[in-house]
C-alpha cells in the first residue's frame, strides 16, 4: 500500500529552497549584467544555481510525490542542502556533493517508481536524472562547469522529453513515431560523447529534432482549441518549443564556446525561453498537488509569459547587435517576468486544502 503523503508545511519548506535558489540564480544573473545587486560574489554558479539547486529540489519533490514514501523526500533536501552551502561559501566540493546526493536519490526513486510502471517514457526520465547526477559529480570533482554543462541541461531536457511522451501517449501516432523519438535520443546521448569540436553542434541538432517532434506529436496541438488553464497550459508548451528549436539552431551553427554572444544566446533559449515556459506552464498543476491547496486560473498568467518570450527574443536581438545595454534590460524582463509569475500565483486562490 503507498505510504500517506507527508504534511503540507514540509513540502512547503522544501520548495522554499528551491525558490532561494531561483532567487539567488536571478540575482547572480542579473550581477553578470552588471546590475548593482547582491550576490554578485556568487555570479560564476549562477548556472549550478538554477541547473541543480532549482531544478533539483523542484523536480525532485515532484518526483517524491508521485513515488509516495518518506526517504525520496531526501533529494529536494539534498539539492536545497547544496544550495545553502553555495550561498554560504562553500563553493566545492561541499555544495555540489550534496547536489550529487540530491540527484542520485532521485535517481533512485525513478528507479523505484520504473519498477511499478515500465514504460518507455519511465526509461527517459532514468536517463535524465543519471546525466544530472554526471553532470554533478564532475563538479565535485572539479571540473569546470563547461565540462558538465550538457549533462546538466540534458536532465532538463530529458526530463521535459518524457513527461510529455507520457502524455502524448495517449493521442494515435504513427508506427515511425516511437522509433523517430528513440532516434532523437540516441542523437542526444551520443552527441554527449564527442570531441568539444563536434559536441555542441550534434546537440543542438538533437535539439532541433526533439522540438520538432514534440511540436507535432504533443497533446498540446489538440489542447491549444481549449480553453482556461488548458489552452494557456498548450500556450506555453508550444511558445517553449520554438525556443528549444532556436537554441538548436544557435548551437548548430556556431557552437558553444563559453563568452561568446551565440553561447549567451543559444543558453538563456534553452534556459528561460524553453525550460522556463514548461515551468510557468506547468506550475498551475503541479503547485496544488504537490502542497494539495486549490489554485483558480487566472488569464493574467498570460502576461509573465509574453513578457518572459519577449525579453528571450530581446536578448537574442541583443546579441546579434552586440548592444549591451539592450541586453542587460532584456534580463530584467526576464526577472521581472519570473517575480510576477509567482505573485499571480500566490494571489490566484491559493487558499483552501483540495479536496
Amino acid at each position: 500500500m503507498r505510504a500517506p503523503l507527508p504534511p503540507r508545511w514540509p513540502r512547503l519548506a522544501l520548495l522554499l529552497l528551491g525558490l532561494l535558489a531561483l532567487a539567488a540564480g536571478l540575482l547572480t544573473g542579473l550581477a553578470r549584467l552588471a546590475w548593482p545587486l547582491p550576490l554578485a560574489q556568487h555570479a560564476p554558479w549562477h548556472g549550478p544555481l538554477m541547473l541543480c539547486g532549482l531544478f533539483g529540489v523542484v523536480i525532485g519533490l515532484e518526483r517524491a510525490v508521485a513515488v509516495g514514501g518518506r526517504w525520496p523526500y531526501l533529494a529536494p533536501l539534498a539539492c536545497g542542502t547544496g544550495t545553502l552551502l553555495l550561498l554560504t561559501g562553500h563553493a566545492a566540493p561541499g555544495s555540489f556533493w550534496a547536489y550529487a546526493l540530491g540527484f542520485a536519490l532521485l535517481l533512485a526513486s525513478t528507479g523505484r517508481a520504473a519498477l511499478r510502471q515500465g514504460e518507455a517514457f519511465m526509461a527517459v526520465l532514468l536517463l535524465g536524472a543519471f546525466c544530472g547526477l554526471l553532470g554533478c559529480v564532475l563538479l565535485a570533482l572539479g571540473a569546470p562547469l563547461s565540462e558538465a554543462l550538457l549533462l546538466l541541461w540534458s536532465f532538463l531536457v530529458l526530463t521535459i522529453a518524457g513527461e510529455r511522451l507520457e502524455l502524448s501517449r495517449y493521442l494515435p501516432r504513427p508506427r515511425w513515431a516511437a522509433p523517430a523519438f528513440a532516434g532523437v535520443l540516441l542523437t542526444l546521448l551520443g552527441s554527449l560523447a564527442l570531441p568539444a569540436r563536434w559536441q555542441a553542434p550534434a546537440y543542438g541538432a538533437s535539439l532541433l529534432l526533439l522540438a520538432a517532434w514534440l511540436a507535432h506529436f504533443d497533446l498540446a496541438r489538440r489542447t491549444l482549441r481549449a480553453q482556461g488553464l488548458t489552452r494557456f497550459v498548450a500556450v506555453a508548451l508550444l511558445a517553449g518549443y520554438l525556443q528549444l528549436a532556436l537554441a538548436g539552431l544557435l548551437m548548430l551553427a556556431f557552437g558553444l564556446q563559453a563568452g561568446t554572444r551565440a553561447y549567451d544566446g543559444a543558453l538563456h533559449a534553452l534556459g528561460l525561453g524553453f525550460v522556463f515556459s514548461m515551468v510557468l506552464g506547468h506550475a498551475p498543476i503541479i503547485a496544488p498537488a504537490l502542497l494539495r491547496v486549490r489554485l483558480r486560473f487566472s488569464a493574467l498568467l498570460y502576461l509573465p509569459l509574453a513578457l518572459l518570450h519577449a525579453s528571450v527574443l530581446l536578448r537574442l536581438g541583443a546579441l546579434a547587435l552586440d548592444d549591451f545595454t539592450l541586453r542587460r534590460h532584456s534580463g530584467l524582463g526576464s526577472a521581472a517576468a519570473l517575480a510576477l509569475f509567482l505573485l499571480l500565483m500566490l494571489f490566484s486562490g491559493l487558499r483552501r486544502p483540495a479536496p
